[in-house]
């Protein structure tokens, strides 16, 4: 019986967490475990992208404990934050995951911007292989961040299809369902307002996601009061995934007015269960919703978000194109084993030294 092949996962923070790119990680890695190698999970200091001194030099010294055939992919939120000096003499070959760049996130002041960039531009150049989660990151590296397109490989999240598309509306009054971490980037602010100008319809709320960002997430609870909207928006926080999964039934529609997306697992979840979408025309979104699926916006737009709503919850016959168009969708999305088999090919490929 020949040995498994041993390869090394490094991820900063709990695996556990419930957030999409969490979700990515711990199924990918249950992936490559069933695929027949041995996985040894390194675990980082959870202030990765900003990691604190001792945090960073933790990181390093697992990375240079790893012997020099045991290849090893880091997540993004680690890699493009750690040392470059100090990568650029480990000896196991490296392979990034980049869910998005770290510097495109909302919100970051440009001096902080302009140093996240540098640092990621030069450690992706010491990745032997960079694995990316939609077509828009590979894009977005080649464009932006100077990467060779032979140098990336596209694994997008995969999926399991429930078992039986269910019809829609199922609960009165029509339920709206948003899930998202509560930070700046997955607009949740723009949704609140856009539900605001709909309120002579009827409909019900639910923002599922944990407080990513403390303040903004009093910031939504105060706005969602100041609007007049308590009675009709829950904010639920962080919920078990059978819990989820009973929203995703019970919704009508799936609505998140997202800034930015690497991907965004959610809306394939959404569209498994038949959910019409409505999103914005942000990052990787396009790339992951198909044509009629749903009615994409653009983003910080909530008066366009509010007539895409309106139009959805006024015209039965729309949501169920809609809803047959998302399922067919999902039908085609890739398994977890197809994603194992693209980070595989990655981690064991001959070709390409150091960038």
């Amino acid at each position: 019986m020949t040995r498994a092949r041993t390869v090394a996962f490094a991820v900063p923070g709990d695996i556990r967490t419930l957030t999409g790119g969490y979700l990515y990680d711990r199924r990918l890695a249950d992936a490559l475990a069933a695929s027949g190698l041995d996985l040894r999970h390194l675990t980082f200091g959870d202030s990765f992208p900003a990691p604190t001194a001792s945090d960073m030099a933790d990181a390093l010294s697992q990375l240079a404990d790893l012997p020099p055939q045991c290849p090893v992919i880091v997540d993004g939120l680690a890699f493009g934050a750690l040392d470059t000096a100090r990568l650029s003499d480990l000896r196991a070959p490296l392979v990034a995951l980049v869910h998005h760049p770290l510097a495109l996130e909302p919100g970051l002041p440009p001096d902080r911007i302009r140093q996240m960039a540098a640092r990621e531009t030069a450690n992706l150049a010491l990745a032997r292989h960079i694995v990316v989660t939609s077509p828009h990151i590979a894009r977005l590296l080649e464009t932006t961040y100077g990467v060779a397109r032979h140098r990336i490989s596209i694994a997008q999240p995969g999926f399991a299809l429930p078992p039986v598309a269910r019809s829609v509306p199922r609960e009165t009054p029509p339920l709206i369902l948003s899930v998202g971490i509560l930070a700046r980037r997955k607009g949740h602010d723009i949704l609140l307002r856009a539900l605001s100008e709909i309120v002579d319809l009827d409909w019900q709320a639910e923002i599922v996601g944990r407080a990513h960002e403390p303040d903004t997430a009093r910031a939504l609870h105060d706005l969602r009061d100041s609007l007049g909207l308590a009675a009709r928006v829950r904010l639920s926080g962080e919920v078990p995934q059978p819990t989820l999964d009973a929203l995703y039934r019970k919704a009508s529609l799936f609505a998140l007015a997202t800034r930015y997306e690497g991907y965004g697992i959610v809306f394939g979840e959404a569209m498994g269960h038949g959910l019409p979408i409505i999103a914005t025309r942000a990052g990787a979104v396009p790339d992951t919703v198909p044509p009629g699926a749903g009615l994409l916006v653009a983003p910080d737009d909530w008066v366009a978000f509010a007539d895409a709503l309106r139009r959805l919850l006024g015209d039965a016959d729309l949501r169920g194109v809609c809803a047959a168009a998302a399922r067919h969708g999902a039908e085609h999305l890739p398994t977890w084993a197809d994603c194992a088999l693209v980070v595989a090919d990655a981690l064991f490929r001959e070709r390409a030294g150091r960038g």
